[in-house]
């Protein structure tokens, strides 16, 4: 007799949808504006950037319908890659997504939420280190990021509905309050003399790095500019892919993980490029690094480049600081539930295939992969001590569009190699939209190659290292207990 659990099909359209809107939605939209203006020096560039990163995600999205529809199986971009190519290149992929991708995205969102709860509660303050020997560091926002994600995993792990509940509860929170947000900046935070400076130097690209002269940029360099100024943009729009981990528990996959990967992302865009319509009504693009107001300051040089809350000042005054703050708080959480509540449905693929521990390839009597998403859990947790987080984050984003890009490849090698296949679902604008996706992501990591090595190579290695422990794995007569 086979007592082995199995998965139980609990999402619907919805479901699904406010797992790829609140995998996506967290803190970067606030922020990352910022470091973008510098970067390519005016507002018509600016958005330039973010309706690219829309296009992209969109572009991605459709074209990840026809693999769901096809592999309707836990672990999602996992399997398609694996059956595109080979059990290497799903490895090297989970791998990363494990070591750096997945968990060291939930240790940067837990972290977002532990400093912002911070300006709730004082006594969360990142200038208290019980304990900094170099490696680790350790006070009360460690404290808290770390309570954060146990608690989340510890809700996972009593099964998929109370998981899918935080997760539709706070995505429809946090899409209400951005929508707010966007209306209260449209409509009472307007700033005449900021929209008349910034229609004055529209298409007019200064680079203002802090600490460096302005660079005016033409040619070549506006596409350098605009290649390196999407990490931020790209980053924030990411997670997209999460619900096609989860395939196993989805009603319908066929039909409901392509039309959600659809909504999700187009009503995200939507949000994010309306959020920049409002950066640049409300505060002049171009500041001064020491500005003695918001204005001055500008969006370049926004105070710890926290743009939403210099957005708002002038509506709400001090006060912004408290309601961006709760507004931050809620969205990081919502954000983190849906990251690890996706994530461990990678390791446990991996692990029914022989090439991650076995344990993990077991659910619980609540039919989730608890050891997985206890494993991410500690993981993650590691991270957070660690401090590195954010730099293996700015590592991989190398390493995440080659993933997706082999994936999109993927359909092609796919219809070639297997047209007996049933397709459900057929990518949106094949052949055209997936190669158009391929060579803008192909651009874009040619212009990280050239320009941001740092950010290029170490998440290269990561991946590479994957290579030698892939065969080191296969080489063992059983897989690790």
């Amino acid at each position: 007799m086979n007592n082995e659990h199995t998965f139980r099909k609990s999402l619907n359209l919805f479901d699904s949808t406010a797992i790829v809107a609140g995998s996506m939605i967290g803190s970067g939209i606030f922020i990352v504006s910022a470091d973008i203006a510098r970067t390519v020096g005016s507002p018509g560039w600016l958005m330039i950037v973010w309706i690219i990163t829309g296009f992209l995600t969109l572009f991605a999205a459709l074209s990840y319908g026809e693999l769901a529809a096809m592999f309707p199986k836990a672990g999602g971009q996992y399997v398609y890659l694996y059956e595109s190519y080979n059990p290497l290149t799903g490895f090297l992929y989970g791998w990363t997504l494990f070591l750096v991708i997945q968990t060291g995205t939930i240790a940067a969102v837990g972290m977002a939420f532990a400093k912002f709860l911070g300006v709730l509660l004082p006594g969360i303050s990142e200038s208290v280190v019980w304990f900094n020997p170099g490696f680790v560091k350790f006070g009360p926002v460690q404290i808290v990021a770390i309570a954060s994600i146990v608690f989340l995993t510890w809700v996972n792990t009593r099964g998929i509905q109370e998981g899918k509940h935080i997760q539709n509860a706070f995505t429809s929170g946090k899409a209400v309050l951005l929508f707010l947000f966007i209306l209260i900046g449209l409509i009472f935070a307007t700033n005449s003399g900021a929209i008349q400076a910034n229609l004055k130097i529209f298409w007019d690209p200064v680079q203002h790095l802090k600490d460096k002269p302005e660079i005016p940029l033409a040619g070549f360099a506006i596409i350098a500019a605009l290649g390196m100024a999407s990490v931020g943009s790209l980053f924030s729009s990411d997670a997209w892919n999460n619900i096609t981990f989860t395939a196993g528990e989805v009603i319908n996959p066929r039909k409901n993980i392509p039309m959600s990967l659809f909504l999700g992302t187009f009503i995200v865009t939507i949000l994010y490029l309306l959020a920049n319509v409002v950066y640049i009504t409300v505060l002049p693009l171009r500041g001064i690094p020491d500005g003695a107001t918001v204005v001055e300051r500008g969006i370049q040089f926004a105070t710890n480049d926290r743009l939403g809350t210099a957005a708002i000042t002038g509506v709400f005054g001090h006060y912004a600081v408290i309601i961006m703050a709760i507004f931050i708080v809620i969205s990081t959480f919502g954000c983190n539930n849906g990251l690890i509540l996706a994530g461990a449905r990678v390791y446990y693929a991996m692990a029914r295939d022989g090439i991650f521990f076995k344990k993990v390839g077991k659910l619980n009597d609540k039919a989730v992969p608890a050891t997985g998403l206890v494993i991410q859990g500690i993981w993650a947790s590691l991270l957070c001590l660690s401090g590195t987080y954010n730099q293996l984050l700015d590592y991989v984003v190398f390493a995440v569009l080659i993933f997706y890009v082999l994936t999109i490849y993927g359909i092609f090698l796919l219809r070639r190699r297997h047209p007996e296949y049933e397709r459900p679902y057929k990518a949106f604008g094949y052949p055209v939209i997936p190669v158009i996706y391929i060579l803008l992501a192909t651009l874009i990591m040619i212009i990280l190659l050239i320009y941001k090595p740092d950010y290029t190579w170490p998440g290269l290695i990561i991946v590479i290292l994957g290579i030698p422990v892939y065969f080191l794995w296969k080489k063992r007569k059983h897989p690790l207990q």
